[in-house]
């Protein structure tokens, strides 16, 4: 179910829409415009179909299985709702054409479709896919993409390891351009053009730009500048931008990637946008290099979409974008919370706010106001320790940890209960000393074979001790925010091995990709 032709919000002009950071209006739209903009994306079109549909007493006897009563699948409906089971129609029946019941009607604009057009046209993107794969998936899809165009790329290494596993899929051979590493929060952040530019000009084979902005702690990387340098060297630019799914459409809010020469943006938009888990979008830039992209993104899209894609998670994408356009208050809501939880923390004897360390990074220009970082050392207490007792004694369940912070979530349109979070922080307890910090991150191992040798070849099982000098078959990421700390061909060096064992070991700890959950043993490539 994907859209035909561009979306009613692009352009086929090589400029880039400049609207403010942050606004979902459209540039220097006059008040006319703005209520024709605001009456269009007051629609859900798809969402409508849907409820419609659903609302027609059927005997339906084709998939999915439960054909719509909660009686058929009680454990189901019990989970989810009668409604959603009823809403629960298999993609071409959710597609049909409800005046003429025609599967397929040529020219006509379906409401998936429609959906779409309004995606694009709020994030400035000229075309938009809805999928349901998530960010994860929808990296998969930027990598092969990507692959079209050569068999190298310049890439940060601070990618998320879908990413990583995309490259490896497909064969890319990667140039890593190495980021800003916040060696005391223990988070990675981003590049800067002047980094790009030098990975360019030594890797002129390079088919393309990959980056991750804003990262997992909210530093916003310069895409203007980074796509202004991809573009000189004639390749386009990708973006990461899963964390970021909200940018773009408030004033108060970064402007988003797709508005800043971006030519292909990976969205997660149940982030903090509010969509249901799972579903995502690919947004399409402007200019010459996004258009060239646009018949191959289209069909590695429907390559990796399921032919039995949920409705419901698609609808999800639709409701959740009108709700964010059309409730701007409560964006700004959301806003307010979020820097009145700043607001006490700078005030606090205990812990200190960490905006200025992120904003300190070479490579941060702004930063997403969402992100809540809070930093733990000097408050008796670490990071780690701080997120397992208000997840255990207060039922607060925040977004990160590391040994020295603690990272809150906040969701664009969720303004937070700020007195229940504080009074629950003030309550930790204080050690009288300050309790030992591990390393954060351990420094980067060496490259030793290709990710694709590495993840294909044959491998043997050895235990932790065994494992320190031998090259990894696996990606290795402390999750999340899911950066592998070990790529698959890289040599296992002591602090690698000493760093995940550590983080396994901590009570919200999991690595991705780990032969065991403790890692007790690493799964290493063959002698």
């Amino acid at each position: 179910m994907l859209t035909t032709s561009p979306a009613a919000g692009g352009s086929d002009a090589d400029s880039i829409p400049t609207a403010a950071a942050g606004t979902a209006a459209l540039p220097e739209a006059g008040a006319a415009e703005e209520s024709t903009f605001a009456e269009r994306q007051s629609r859900a079109p798809y969402v409508e179909a849907l409820r419609s549909l659903a609302e027609i007493d059927w005997q339906r006897i084709h998939v999915p299985g439960h054909q719509a009563r909660a009686e058929n699948a009680p454990g189901v409906a019990s989970i989810v709702g009668e409604q959603a089971l009823r809403m629960d129609f298999p993609m071409l029946f959710s597609g049909v054409d409800q005046q003429t019941w025609q599967l397929v009607t040529p020219g006509r604009r379906t409401p998936i479709m429609e959906a779409q057009d309004l995606a694009a046209e709020a994030w400035g993107a000229a075309r938009t896919w809805f999928i349901t794969t998530g960010a994860s998936g929808g990296n998969h899809i930027a990598t092969t993409v990507v692959r079209g165009l050569g068999t190298e790329l310049v890439v940060q290494r601070s990618v998320h390891s879908s990413v990583i596993d995309g490259i490896t899929h497909v064969g890319l051979t990667p140039h890593f351009v190495h980021g800003a590493v916040d060696a005391g929060l223990g988070c990675n952040h981003g590049v800067t053009p002047e980094q790009v530019e030098e990975a360019l000009a030594a890797n002129p084979e390079s088919a393309a730009v990959y980056i991750v902005s804003p990262s997992y702690f909210g530093a916003v990387a310069d895409i203007a500048g980074i796509a202004d340098v991809a573009h000189r060297h004639g390749v386009p630019l990708v973006v990461d931008e899963a964390w970021g799914s909200h940018f773009g459409l408030h004033p108060g809010l970064p402007s988003n990637a797709a508005r800043l020469g971006a030519d292909l943006v990976v969205s997660s938009t149940h982030k903090a946008v509010g969509s249901l888990t799972q579903s995502a979008m690919i947004q399409l830039g402007h200019g010459p290099h996004a258009r060239a992209l646009e018949s191959l993104v289209d069909r590695v899209v429907r390559s990796y979409q399921s032919t039995s894609t949920s409705a419901l998670l698609l609808a999800s994408l639709d409701e959740a974008r009108r709700h964010i356009v059309s409730h701007p208050e409560r964006v700004a809501e959301a806003i307010a919370s979020a820097e009145a939880v700043r607001s006490l923390v700078k005030n606090d004897r205990r812990f200190r706010d960490a905006t200025p360390d992120i904003l300190a990074s070479p490579d941060a220009i702004a930063n997403d106001p969402f992100k809540v970082a809070i930093d733990t050392r000097g408050a008796g207490t670490t990071g780690g320790d701080a997120h397992f007792q208000l997840l255990r004694d207060h039922r607060i369940y925040c977004e990160l940890s590391t040994p020295s912070a603690l990272l809150l979530l906040v969701g664009a349109t969720s303004p937070l209960d700020v007195d229940r979070f504080w009074t629950a922080l003030q309550a930790l307890p204080e050690a009288e000393i300050e309790p030992e910090r591990p390393v954060a991150l351990p420094p980067s191992c060496e490259r030793a074979m290709g990710l694709d040798e590495a993840f294909f070849a044959d491998v043997e099982i050895v235990d932790a001790a065994s494992a320190v000098g031998r090259v990894s078959a696996d990606s290795l990421a402390a999750y999340p925010p899911g950066v592998p700390n070990v790529l698959p061909g890289e040599v296992l060096s002591a602090d690698a091995v000493g760093f995940l064992r550590g983080t396994a070991a901590t009570p919200t700890g999991y690595v991705r990709g780990a032969n065991d959950p403790a890692l007790d043993t690493f799964r290493v490539v063959a002698h």
